[in-house]
């Protein structure tokens, strides 16, 4: 079959299996896949978005699936273009998101031959796929569809990449415009997969049970996990993702509040129901690793995640949602849950009273959440935005969900990550939170060009001039003060409005909470930039007064 009329026939076939969203970086070799996509697009069976870097490609493919949970494509030729891909690979594999990797391949029988932009495509992504196959034109393209449709779903597992590499043989180009388009199938689509959850046996076990709320692999089954948590009187602690609805049994600011040793010592939980995976909180941490506590996880995936080693059974999510718990809660646990609910809101009340000084990282965050519009969306990058947002802000507004690239929480990819999540919520305030290395690292995200989808997007740029985050590490240690401008603190310069003015994206400089507010509650058109400019040591003053604040707060706090 000629390469053009079986790459025709793959995206019939993939977009028959459900895919909407597919990224296209140009390339010679992908050319047949090229017009493949451009064709269904014109026919409404897609939406296409072109972008010259593949990385960012990869990442906006990813942002397009992350919260939609429905597989997005991305589309590259052959060589280094593929080996671009990898890092967005790899925070699908470990996010557990959706993405399916087309990538155009030169004849197998060139490979190891020296041949131009040749390399060996199979197996480069080792061990980060749910389906590897290497494909020419004699393959079977529904059948091909089909398996990768379901691997990446998670049908038969977790979801998270596939990788399809497709030999094309030439002519790579069509003899004609328009080609003519491939028969729509009849066939339905397969559904989104999912674990089938048997009975579980979680039980109670005693009084004092802590449930510690993660990043869960769909942000919106957060509501069902607080509402289950709440009705059997098990205070939660949560890192802030996924969507928020009413909370009142959800702790607030409680990573600050683990951080109270005499806290602990009065209320610690016997045991602690750990649902999704935590990433954030170096105060969770140790609770985890208190001597004689019970672990036990909520796997919301085929595997319960379990970094500290510490889990002594694991359960599935869904079969617990399902069937409850399986005895009724004890007066003892409701009066110990009041108490944590209690200290919760002292001392949320006492940093609304006190807040962290702007500017500030913290003072940023809690800024913008609590600014944030109905139904709005808040991509938030790694480093110390996410944690200022799980450390600072008491509560996210009802209605609004807050994500993240969590599966290993690199820079990379965050702006076009956000574009991606902010073109999949039509209809919604969509706002990224980033530092500025994280944004300067994929500043490639901003090259769109003028016939592709665009999102209204709001872009809050909390710059530090440079690695804030090494300076709340061990290298931030005043001991180690002498190298650490150097290898950790790593400024640019960079003038971000002159970037922004360059890629014809709107910019403003914020000196003040009001000024920020008043960004934020402005609907934008387009991508924006807006700034915040903070100095590197406010951060770590900043956490020391909100521990100092909540540990007054609890000083009348009477032990269990």
């Amino acid at each position: 079959m000629p390469a053009v009329d079986f790459a025709t026939h793959l995206i019939d076939a993939v977009v028959g299996m459900g895919v909407r969203e597919v990224v296209l970086c140009p390339g010679s070799r992908s050319a047949p896949l090229a017009y493949a996509a451009y064709a269904a697009e014109q026919a409404g069976r897609l939406r296409l978005h072109v972008r010259v870097d593949e990385r960012s490609a990869a990442f906006l493919a990813l942002g397009l699936a992350k919260t939609s949970r429905v597989p997005a494509a991305v589309i590259t030729t052959s060589g280094t273009a593929v080996a671009n891909l990898h890092p967005a690979v790899l925070e699908a594999h470990h996010g557990k998101v959706p993405l399916i990797v087309l990538s155009a391949d030169r004849l197998a029988a060139l490979r190891g031959s020296g041949a131009n932009q040749t390399t060996i495509q199979p197996g480069i992504f080792p061990g980060a796929v749910r389906l590897e196959a290497d494909l020419d034109e004699t393959a079977a393209p529904w059948d091909v569809a089909g398996e990768a449709w379901r691997a990446a779903t998670g049908a038969a597992g977790d979801p998270g990449p596939v990788h399809l590499n497709i030999c094309l043989s030439e002519p790579l180009v069509p003899a004609q415009w328009p080609m003519p388009p491939a028969e729509p199938s009849a066939d339905a689509p397969p559904q989104d997969g999912e674990n089938t959850c048997p009975t579980t046996d979680l039980t109670l076990g005693g009084d004092r049970t802590l449930v510690i709320l993660g990043d869960l692999v769909d942000p919106r089954i957060r509501p069902a996990v607080v509402d289950w948590a709440a009705r059997h009187s098990l205070p939660v602690i949560a890192e802030p993702f996924g969507e928020h609805g009413p909370e009142p049994g959800v702790i607030p600011h409680g990573p600050l509040l683990l951080t109270d040793q005499r806290f602990l010592d009065s209320f610690a939980p016997q045991r602690v129901l750990v649902a999704g995976r935590l990433t954030l909180s170096r105060p969770v941490t140790a609770l985890l690793r208190r001597p004689g506590l019970r672990v036990e996880a909520l796997a919301d995936t085929s595997a319960h995640a379990d970094p500290v080693g510490v889990v002594n059974a694991g359960h599935e999510l869904y079969a617990v949602l399902a069937a409850g718990l399986r005895a009724g809660t004890s007066a003892g646990q409701s009066a110990w849950a009041d108490a944590w609910r209690d200290s919760g809101v002292a001392i949320a009340e006492a940093v609304a009273a006190d807040p962290p000084p702007w500017p500030s990282g913290l003072a940023v965050a809690a800024t913008l959440v609590a600014t944030l519009p109905e139904r709005a969306i808040l991509f938030t990058g790694p480093s110390n935005p996410v944690r200022d947002i799980d450390f600072g802000v008491a509560q996210a507004p009802a209605g609004s969900t807050i994500v993240a690239s969590r599966g290993l929480a690199g820079i990379d990819g965050c702006v076009s990550t956000a574009v991606g999540i902010a073109l999949c919520a039509p209809g919604r305030p969509a706002y990224a939170l980033l530092g500025d290395l994280t944004f300067l690292h994929d500043s490639n995200g901003l090259l769109i060009g003028p016939d592709e989808p665009r999102p209204d997007l709001t872009i809050v740029v909390v710059n530090d001039a440079g690695g804030g985050i090494f300076g709340l590490l061990e290298p931030g240690r005043p001991p180690l003060r002498e190298p650490f401008e150097r290898i950790f603190g790593t400024a640019t310069g960079t003038d971000l409005g002159t970037l922004a003015r360059a890629h014809g994206i709107p910019h403003a400089l914020v000196a003040g909470p009001e000024e920020l507010t008043a960004a934020i509650a402005e609907p934008p058109h387009g991508i924006r930039i807006v700034e915040v400019r903070v100095e590197r040591d406010s951060h770590a003053a900043a956490h020391a007064h909100l521990r100092e604040v909540a540990a007054a707060a609890l000083r009348d706090v009477r032990p269990a």
